[in-house]
């Protein structure tokens, strides 16, 4: 079996330099002919390109993250070569706080947690519930998983409308507002794309029930966030629980900070701490598949855009 040569940019990680070598490869220098590229920033599409230029002969490029955007707006995302994401890697930490946010907001945690006085007592429960996910990829299976001890009623929306295993339903795009006027808790958990960005704005917001949770664990620019806030104190939806944000990190006195209803964390749903051994596995199958030509895990579809 041949060893791959792999080269990391836009530097060395000794976590993904172990993982290579696990996986059966060698990892090289840009101007040593590698055959694949392990890029860990993809905040650094400048990088990337310039990376590209200086090993035009790679094949496969592994990026660290299950999102794409900021590669394919930059315009890099080709056939000519294979392209990999981390998509599903990260799926089971990024669904259990999407489920923590969901909590947190139904039984008013919030509130709770800075209350110096006894209150009156209040709180929604999840079990037996309708709740609509938007994303059929990993994260949203992960989560189906999590939420199965509830009894939900489970409602997917999804580009193809291709079933989810374990979902009631999978339903179309065209026929995302016809699902959320029943649902408890909205999940937001897809691929930002020129098609999704926005995907819930104020029609959709609107079609919430008035008892309804919008979670966002995906990206913030799948989320109109004026319309949020808009939402949020005419009272159209019962609160929002945010792990990421339009714009990110939002700023100190945005209007979100300031509304009861609205929780907000800081991009925490998979810590570097939590995605580096997820990533290194992931790294690993991918060389020893590479190595193999056997097909490769995350594979990006270049069309699509994730």
């Amino acid at each position: 079996m041949p060893v791959p040569l792999v080269a990391v940019g836009p530097r060395p990680a000794q976590f993904a330099v172990d993982a290579i070598a696990s996986g059966g490869g060698t990892v090289v220098a840009l101007d040593e002919s590698p055959e694949a590229l392990v890029w860990l920033d993809p905040a650094d599409v400048v990088g990337l390109r310039e990376a590209l230029a200086v090993a035009p002969d790679v094949r496969w490029v592994q990026l660290p993250f299950a999102g794409v955007d900021r590669v394919a707006e930059a315009g890099l995302l080709d056939a000519g070569r294979v392209w990999t994401s981390a998509k599903g890697a990260y799926a089971e930490p990024v669904a259990e706080h999407a489920l923590a946010l969901a909590l947190a907001g139904l039984r008013h945690l919030p509130e709770r947690v800075v209350a110096r006085t006894w209150g009156a007592p209040k709180g929604t429960s999840l079990f037996d519930e309708r709740v609509t996910i938007l994303g059929g990829g990993g994260i949203a299976r992960a989560l189906i998983g999590l939420l199965a001890p509830f009894r939900v009623d489970t409602t997917v929306v999804r580009r193809t409308g291709e079933p989810v295993p374990g979902a009631t339903r999978t339903v179309p795009v065209d026929q995302l507002h016809h699902v959320l006027s029943d649902a408890l808790v909205v999940f937001v958990a897809l691929a930002l794309t020129p098609e999704t960005e926005r995907i819930v704005g104020a029609r959709e917001l609107a079609a919430m029930d008035e008892r309804g949770w919008l979670v966002n664990v995906a990206r913030g620019r799948n989320v109109d966030t004026d319309a949020v806030v808009e939402a949020l104190r005419t009272g159209s939806i019962a609160g929002a629980a945010l792990d990421v944000t339009d714009p990110e990190p939002l700023p100190d006195g945005h209007p979100l900070w300031d509304i009861p209803s609205c929780i907000v964390t800081p991009h925490t749903a998979d810590t570097p701490e939590m995605v580096r051994p997820l990533l290194a596995e992931r790294l690993r199958v991918n060389v020893t598949r590479f190595s193999g030509g056997e097909p490769l895990v995350g594979v990006v579809d270049v069309a699509a855009g994730y």
